[in-house]
């Protein structure tokens, strides 16, 4: 199950408001900047949201979803409670949403105004008139989407669109990024962790590293417990190995 965050609206306090008419490419770097400052996944998206609000022209919320095959969508990160319902499956209409379906095939969907069949009822029920929704990642069973939405109808013209794209491929390498420190991190910290269980193992067999680490393995695939698990429970004085 995707991690669920809330960005509160209070926090957009802390956030530069774009003027109208500062330079497009001053914009998307200084947005940059903020997002490979972050040092999670978790906290990329929290910045993605916070700063599409303010950068996509005619955005008034947004929010960042997974769609899984058979239109299954968990909200990752949102910029208010709205926008969660809106991209929840337990959200009004929830699965009849027919912009969903065209992100299978296009990067981008757009609902001009929900209120004239372009869209889904229940959009025009959460006062949502217009969207704009990017594709971040995709493959062949998820696609990670951005979804900038106005509560008026005809929000987002050529420019936002224009923006919109340029922005998410900047949070998508910003995205890459954190969950490459991430998974190096996690890493770092299994090796230092399977070291320990193996010194254990040495000192109390009286073996050798090699037969330590070979004795660690062949335990981690007779329980059927990954390495890490089965090392975290030798050096944890409260078990037993």
């Amino acid at each position: 199950m995707p991690k669920r965050f809330v960005v509160a609206a209070s926090r957009f306090s802390d956030l530069p408001r774009f003027p109208v008419g500062l330079d497009l490419a001053e914009a998307l770097t200084s947005a940059a900047q903020g997002l490979h400052e972050t040092s999670t996944p978790d906290s990329t998206l929290d910045t993605a949201v916070r700063l599409a609000v303010d950068l996509i022209p005619g955005a008034d919320h947004v929010g960042i979803s997974v769609i899984e095959r058979g239109n299954r969508r968990s909200a990752l990160a949102w910029t208010d409670d709205v926008v969660r319902t809106a991209e929840s499956d337990d959200g009004p209409g929830s699965g009849h949403q027919p912009y969903w379906h065209r992100l299978w095939t296009a990067p981008v969907a757009e609902v001009d105004d929900s209120e004239n069949g372009d869209g889904d009822t229940a959009l025009s029920v959460l006062g949502l008139r217009s969207v704009l929704s990017l594709r971040l990642r995709a493959d062949r069973r998820r696609l990670t989407v951005l979804t900038a939405y106005a509560r008026k109808p005809r929000a987002f013209d050529e420019a936002a669109l224009r923006v919109g794209r340029l922005f998410t491929a900047h949070v998508g390498i910003a995205l890459d990024s954190a969950t490459v420190r991430e998974q190096l991190t996690e890493a770092m910290r299994t090796r230092d962790l399977i070291g320990q269980a193996t010194g254990i193992l040495m000192e109390r067999l009286d073996i050798d590293a090699a037969g330590a680490f070979d004795s660690l393995v062949r335990a981690s695939q007779r329980e059927n417990v990954k390495l890490r698990d089965l090392a975290r429970r030798i050096v944890d004085p409260h078990n037993t190995p």
